[in-house]
């Protein structure tokens, strides 16, 4: 998860850079007085040629760009983290279990709670195949490799129904 720090760096030189240029770009209506005490009229300062609201915009579309890069980043990194199964175990078998214990719903929760995800995992049995957290909030293809791991330990035995 991406914390604010993350952006700090990038929209601080944003936030100085855009200005800055924006400045300089008009700079021919701002001229240095002659002579200080004879000509004692104000420098006039040129009006930023980006309003403040498109200015800000930009940093908010630089940002969500930022987010959204980060997170198929993580997804792409997950997609690749459990691209194989282990044990030989084939997708055939495990969709065959996945259909028959929950309808292939990786978010289903049973009815008192206990059994959560795709493969109606319990937290037992899912932390003694390395998950943690609440199954059901695991993502599939998490769901799949760990339902692999089972059963290449175990066979179909922890699915005594649908295995």
């Amino acid at each position: 998860m991406l914390t604010k720090r993350t952006y700090f760096v990038p929209v601080l030189i944003t936030c100085i850079a855009f200005p800055a240029a924006a400045l300089a770009a008009g700079g021919s209506d701002v001229s240095p007085p002659r002579n200080a005490v004879a000509d004692s009229t104000p420098a006039k300062i040129n009006v930023l040629q980006r309003p403040i609201v498109r200015f800000h915009k930009t940093i908010r579309f630089t940002v969500a760009q930022m987010e959204a890069a980060h997170r198929a980043k993580v997804r792409r990194e997950r997609r690749e983290l459990y691209a194989t199964l282990p044990g030989g175990v084939s997708q055939a078998t495990l969709d065959a279990i996945g259909a028959c214990e929950s309808g292939g719903d990786p978010a289903i929760v049973s009815s008192d709670g206990t059994y959560r995800g795709k493969y109606q995992f319990d937290y037992g049995t899912w932390e003694s195949v390395g998950g943690s957290g609440d199954p059901a909030a695991a993502s599939e293809q998490e769901q799949d490799y760990r339902a692999a791991l089972l059963y290449s330990q175990s066979g179909s035995s922890p699915w005594p129904v649908c295995g």
